[in-house]
This record gives C-alpha cells, sequence and structure tokens, in this order.
C-alpha cells in the first residue's frame, strides 16, 4: 500500500472513531432513558465544535505546555524550520512540556493552526539525529492531516471517562435510583460505568495504532530514513520505563508519539500505540528496503 493510500484509509478510520465515539456518547444517554438522552446528544455536539475549535488549547493546557521562543530554543526552531521546509508545511507554534520524561505529540485543527509540544527531558537526553526523527514523526501527523480528528477524540473519550466517573460517585452517595423515567436507567448507568471506558478505549485503539505507523512510514520519507526515528523511539521507550513522570490525561495520552504510561500484559493489550518493537522492525526494514544499511 502506498503512503497516499495508507493516508487516506488513516483519515477515514480517524474520521469512523470520532463518529463512534460520538455515538457511544449519545448511546449513553439513551441507556440511562428520560432527560438524559437529550442532554447527552447536546453535550456530543457541543464536544465536538469545541474540539474543533480548542482541543489544541486544551491538550496543550492539560499537558503544562507552555509557548517558548526562538531565543529559548534555538536548536528546536532549528530543526522544525528544516523539516517544515522540506514536508512543504507552515511552521507551527512551538511549546515546551516540564517534565524529564522524553516524549512530543502534536495538535490543531488543520496545517495552518498546528502546534508542536516537546517535553525538556525530549531535548536534554537525545542527540540531535533523535529529536529530528521525533519532530519529523510528529509532523507527519500534521502532514497527514489527523491532528485534528484524534485531538477531539481524546476529548470525546475524556468525557465518556468523565461521565462514567460521576455515575460512579452517584452510585456511591445514592443520586441515582432506578425510578428514573426509563426502566433501563438503573442498568444504562451500571453499564456506562463499566462497560462505556473500555469501548472508547477500543475505538481510540482500532485508529490510533494505524495513525502511528504511517506517521513513522511518512517521517521516515521526509528524512531518507528511518534509523533516527528507531533510535529515537528506544530512547523515549526507556525514558518512559524509568518512571520519569509525564502529567498526562490518560484520555489525551494517544497524542504522544510514545506511550507515556508504563504497562504490561493487559495494559499494552488496551494501549492506543502500537509495539514499539513492531515501529522499529518496520522502521529498519525500511531502511533496508532502501539500501541502507548499519553497522
Amino acid at each position: 500500500m502506498s503512503i497516499t493510500q495508507a493516508r487516506f484509509t488513516s483519515q477515514l478510520r480517524t474520521w469512523i472513531l470520532v463518529a463512534g465515539l460520538t455515538a457511544l456518547l449519545i448511546g449513553i444517554g439513551a441507556l440511562i432513558g428520560g432527560k438524559f438522552l437529550y442532554i447527552f446528544v447536546i453535550f456530543a455536539v457541543l464536544m465536538n465544535v469545541a474540539g474543533y475549535w480548542f482541543s489544541d488549547r486544551i491538550a496543550l493546557s492539560a499537558s503544562r505546555a507552555k509557548p517558548v521562543s526562538e531565543q529559548e530554543a534555538p536548536q528546536l526552531y532549528k530543526i522544525l524550520r528544516e523539516l517544515t521546509e522540506r514536508a512543504e508545511l507552515p511552521m507551527p507554534r512551538v511549546y515546551t512540556i516540564p517534565s524529564d520524561q522524553p516524549n512530543a505529540f502534536a495538535t490543531g485543527r488543520n496545517a495552518k493552526h498546528a502546534a508542536v509540544a516537546v517535553t525538556q527531558g525530549l531535548m536534554q537526553q537525545l542527540p540531535e539525529d533523535q529529536i529530528r526523527g521525533v519532530l519529523a514523526h510528529e509532523l507527519s501527523h500534521v502532514k497527514n492531516h489527523d491532528i485534528l480528528v484524534t485531538s477531539i477524540a481524546a476529548m470525546i473519550a475524556g468525557a465518556i471517562a468523565a461521565v462514567a466517573n460521576i455515575l460512579q460517585f452517584s452510585f456511591l452517595f445514592g443520586g441515582f435510583s432506578d425510578d428514573e423515567d426509563s426502566p433501563l436507567g438503573f442498568i444504562g448507568a451500571l453499564a456506562t460505568i463499566i462497560l462505556a471506558p473500555i469501548a472508547a478505549a477500543l475505538l481510540q485503539m482500532a485508529v490510533s495504532r494505524q495513525r502511528e505507523f504511517l506517521a513513522d512510514a511518512t517521517g521516515a520519507r521526509l528524512m531518507g530514513t528511518g534509523k533516527p526515528l528507531a533510535d529515537a523511539l528506544e530512547t523515549l521507550e526507556r525514558g518512559v520505563q524509568s518512571g520519569a513522570p509525564l502529567n498526562v490525561n490518560p484520555a489525551t495520552a494517544s497524542l504522544y508519539i510514545v506511550h507515556p504510561f508504563r504497562g504490561q500484559g493487559v495494559a499494552n493489550m488496551f494501549s492506543t500505540h502500537p509495539p514499539l518493537a513492531e515501529r522499529i522492525r518496520r522502521l529498519r526494514e525500511y531502511d533496508a528496503a532502501q539500501g541502507l544499511h548499519y553497522g
């Protein structure tokens, strides 16, 4: 499959993700019944509208990202300017995140309003070629037009998790009874608490994994080699496993280049990111296909 075909498939799947999460949110209201259906329909519409205009601000605020000037981060700007010119993209807004864990993400509603955020740990711990690999990956998300829908999806997934938490507290403190307008209200609320967060995670996982593979491939083509990104992924994984803290809402974890939480076994099964070993293998294979070999 060509990059163009993969890009179209990824965009289609990602829009299906947003539609699925929206339907899930409305379905929660329908299960609970009564006035909740109308409340959740309005809520779903507002989430999508707000997601279009403000998802980047929300994601940046949730990560405590701060704008940084070229005088403050000349190396970061230098690499980004070089890569955006090569990718024929406008220069994004640039942010840094106060965390020792090396990581990064891109967000925004389109290329003209894109933002790239990197942690301080990424700039301090990675050599320049690996930083270039990470930024090529993030700019590939911009080039592949998937930063908007994934940011909206993260918002909706977060809303679903928040609704489940609210209903859980309602059960604990007796704020929800089974004599609501709908006889299925109690069952619907219970199903929401247990199943809705799992369903949201599965929907995100179904699309996000392919999106990461595509961004890796696009980034490798942008640089002409997959080695810097493959090496960077190995370094980033060590940073996550070392336990360096990163203040991340779990709903926005899918935005980052590597999953910011340590996970093993079942936790990895529900990760929005594909296995790093597979991502690295594909990047090494790309170089081998180009006749690039390294000792």
